[in-house]
């Protein structure tokens, strides 16, 4: 077992997600208080998108596992409604630092998560996505790195 491998194996154990890439140091992912505020969207890997609905969202993945199942990052998003009638595909967590979602699922439960507050959705949820904008902290895992 070579060091880098010692390293991911022992991260992995430790529950520390880590990415590594040869020839560089395995570092955790850290999300400055600056970058929390808004700065991570200035980074040059960031992705901005804009969707057919016109809505523009702004993406920065902070971590990629080694093996692609799982990331972190950070979101924003304008005004968006988004019916989800295929299952989600990946289990979600988030931590909203501004504005906030309406997850109203398939059962007909509404649950509003606002700035301050956090949410997991599994990969399993259907339901209607409804939101005035928001910025999220995202950390993603998908069983067979599809959605990542």
């Amino acid at each position: 077992m070579n060091r880098l491998t010692t390293i991911i194996a022992a991260s992995a154990l430790a529950g520390a997600a880590v990415f590594a890439v040869a020839d560089e140091s395995v570092r955790p992912a850290k999300i400055s208080k600056a970058e929390i505020a808004g700065t991570i969207f200035e980074r040059p890997d960031m992705i901005e998108t804009t969707h057919d609905n016109g809505n523009t969202t702004l993406d920065v993945t902070t971590l990629l596992s080694s093996d692609g199942k799982f990331a972190s990052g950070m979101y924003r998003s304008g005004k968006v409604r988004s019916e989800i009638t295929e299952p989600y595909g990946v289990d979600e967590f988030m931590y909203f630092i501004e504005g906030g979602v309406t997850l109203t699922s398939s059962d007909g439960t509404v649950q509003v998560i606002e700035a301050g507050e956090a949410v997991t959705i599994p990969k399993e949820w259907t339901g209607v996505w409804d939101t005035d904008g928001y910025m999220k902290i995202w950390v993603i895992y998908s069983e067979d790195g599809s959605g990542l």
